[in-house]
């Protein structure tokens, strides 16, 4: 690491990080928002900084002192640093925004950005700024976001690329910060799970007494949370929701022996349906095999409905079948 390469916010760090919790403390207090951020997205992204390094930059800050040993900035040792003189929340905030997406630096992090919410932000940019964006991150995430952008925009942007020559880096550090502060910051609030959410998928992964058990102890305790988590959880019974092309989908997705075991369990208008959309003969076999069942277990049913379930929500999630969630707005018209 050059000192003549160092980045003002970067020797800040390093120096931070020298001075210690001790000491370092008051400093910390005085800095607003902006600057704690800028100062701990530096520091997070450090890595090892050799002791030679160290004592030259406190030598240039004429501070008469000399290092002990490297250093190493990491986001653990930053969010310690940082909590020791600022509140929790404040703490939490400024480790969302500069944690992100995963990567170590801005252009890691926005290939790590899914191409519809990246091309959502970038559709409000200038051209000449989404082609300098486009042009630092991976081929294949490009290609996927300028697919997601209206037509003639992307047009534009391609166009602005085929001309563009090489960025100056105060450009390019321009972009990079306003990302940061624009896009990144409000990425990670938005990013927040509802704990709801984060529960309703557990509810979803329970057995059928295991849930039935936790969800009257939280109905005693919490009506409107276990309400909440009830219309939040997807279960077997929704996929009667599907339209008839993605349960045929879904049908061609699901081994023949966990599709028997599912239905055995499940309502008739479920079953039905199901039926309905394979052909005569597939759904004369799948009743004969049913039949020759006989008496199964509620775990083994219950596992192959919590796979079935697992699929669809797999397929939905590659855009290759539709789940509504049960509003109106979702509902289909034939």
């Amino acid at each position: 690491m050059d000192i003549n390469k160092l980045t003002g916010g970067e020797k800040a760090a390093i120096m931070l990080l020298a001075l210690g919790e001790e000491h370092g403390a008051q400093l910390w207090e005085m800095f607003d928002d902006d600057e704690i951020r800028e100062l701990s997205m530096a520091m997070s992204n450090l890595g090892t900084v050799d002791a030679e390094l160290v004592e030259k930059l406190l030598l240039e800050f004429v501070s008469g002192m000399s290092s002990t040993g490297a250093l190493v900035g990491t986001f653990d040792s930053t969010e310690r640093l940082l909590s020791r003189f600022l509140p929790d929340e404040r703490v939490s905030l400024v480790m969302d925004e500069i944690r992100g997406p995963a990567g170590r630096t801005m252009w890691d992090k926005l290939g790590n950005v899914n191409e519809v919410v990246l091309a959502n932000y970038l559709k409000n940019e200038y051209p000449q700024t989404v082609a300098v964006v486009l042009s630092k991150i991976r081929a294949d995430h490009a290609a996927n976001v300028l697919g997601a952008l209206p037509e003639d925009f992307s047009m534009e942007v391609v166009n602005r690329m085929l001309r563009m020559e090489s960025v100056q880096k105060d450009i390019l550090d321009k972009v990079e910060q306003t990302l940061r502060q624009e896009f990144m910051s409000n990425l990670a609030r938005t990013n927040r799970r509802d704990s709801h959410e984060t529960m309703a998928e557990i509810f979803n992964n329970f057995d059928r007494q295991t849930e039935n058990r936790f969800m009257t102890s939280l109905e005693e305790r919490n009506r409107d949370a276990a309400e909440r988590i009830k219309a939040l959880m997807f279960t077997f019974e929704d996929l009667a929701k599907l339209d008839p092309g993605s349960v045929q989908t879904l049908l061609r997705a699901v081994e023949k022996d966990k599709l028997a075991l599912g239905l055995k369990g499940s309502s008739d208008t479920l079953r039905d349906l199901f039926l309905s959309n394979m052909t005569e003969r597939a759904a004369k076999m799948l009743r004969e095999d049913m039949d020759m069942m006989g008496p199964v277990r509620l775990k083994d049913v219950d596992e192959a409905q919590m796979m079935m379930v697992n699929i669809a929500k797999d397929l939905a999630n590659k855009g290759e079948i539709m789940m509504a969630d049960g509003n109106s707005e979702d509902e289909l018209i034939y």
